[in-house]
């Protein structure tokens, strides 16, 4: 861990600082990354930036706290999109805007917002000379138990200016429950290293004849609803690696969450459905129910593989999601005014 911009030199007190929490085990040869991120940081007149390493006891919400706490004008997570929501979560609800670079495999919120995705330097240089704009943020509590269909009644009408509870998590991208998170949990970081987002195809392609489970949809829709799925996302941008738009209809910054109820039978439907998903072609189609409201709410009948923006969080009896729109601010190129995905 480097020593906190703004210590030492005090002529460069004036400039801004930025702190980059870095997730080493992502990198061959941290100080070369160091060394580019430095001259970046010369180039476009900010401080050297200081770097923050996660580590297995903290993946990256202590660094961020510690570096917003330290008053640095910029927080960049460089690493996986599990840094990221690390950093983002120790950011919501203060002015320290995000950086996004580049360092694992998906990259979705960056994908999501346009951003840099092959060049930690190209990002670095959107970061420290673009300009903040606000985006939603999700909240998501995993259930731990299978709760009684009028438990929950009160997540369906949360507010979402309401405080955020201990058991709730951040997403920023996407969370699911059924055969997206068996994929994210089945897909080893080995293979992921050698292969990138294909490997989930790989992965994905083991499990089309997974059985599909009972679930109970509530919020999203005029009328909760009981049916049978193979998974059911939820997801505040709708941007997938390749280019895909599961979520077409999603925003970052509409205020609301986004999903959709994914119910095919085999592995001819899984290929109906991903034709449909390509072409845009499934609005109100039997095998995806679109999902869209302020608040959403699953619940199953047993314990169903759930992820958070990727990260696999083991097997649950469903998730209360709600969404905190404007909570996050994050670095975007100056041109960028449009409505974001």
């Amino acid at each position: 861990m480097s020593t906190p911009p703004g210590t030492g030199d005090s002529g460069a007190a004036t400039r801004r600082r930025v702190a980059v929490v870095v997730n080493p085990t992502k990198f061959d040869d941290l100080d070369k990354v160091r060394d580019e991120l430095q001259q970046v940081c010369h180039d476009e007149g900010w401080e050297d930036p200081w770097l923050i390493e996660t580590s297995a006891e903290d993946p990256g919400v202590g660094q961020a706290k510690e570096a917003v706490d330290a008053g640095v004008d910029l927080v960049c997570p460089l690493g996986g999109d599990g840094t990221v929501r690390a950093v983002a979560t120790s950011l919501v609800g203060t002015d320290t805007p995000i950086g996004l670079l580049p360092g694992g495999t998906g990259n979705l919120l960056a994908r999501n917002l346009g951003l840099p995705i092959d060049s930690v330097t190209d990002a670095l240089r959107v970061a420290l000379s673009g300009t903040a704009r606000r985006v939603d943020v999700g909240l998501v509590r995993l259930l731990p138990e299978s709760p009684s269909p009028d438990a929950l009644l009160g997540d369906e009408d949360a507010a979402d200016d309401d405080p955020r509870r201990e058991d709730e998590e951040i997403f920023l991208v996407m969370c699911g429950i059924g055969v997206d998170a068996e994929v994210m949990a089945g897909t080893s970081e080995k293979v992921k290293g050698v292969l990138g987002w294909p490997a989930y195809v790989l992965s994905g392609l083991t499990r089309m004849w997974r059985r599909g489970f009972k679930v109970r949809v509530s919020g999203g829709l005029p009328q909760p609803r009981v049916q049978r799925a193979k998974t059911v996302l939820i997801g505040n941008c709708g941007k997938l690696q390749g280019g895909i738009e599961v979520l077409p209809d999603a925003r970052l910054d509409d205020g609301r969450l986004d999903g959709a109820i994914l119910a095919p039978r085999g592995p001819l439907s899984w290929a109906a459905l991903g034709a449909d998903v390509v072409t845009h072609h499934r609005r109100g189609h039997k095998r995806f129910l679109p999902l869209a409201g302020r608040s959403i709410t699953v619940v199953t009948q047993e314990r169903i593989e759930a992820q958070v923006d990727g990260d696999p969080m083991g097997q649950r009896y469903g998730l209360a999601t709600r969404v905190l729109p404007a909570a996050l601010l994050v670095r975007v190129p100056l041109e960028d005014v449009s409505p974001t995905r």
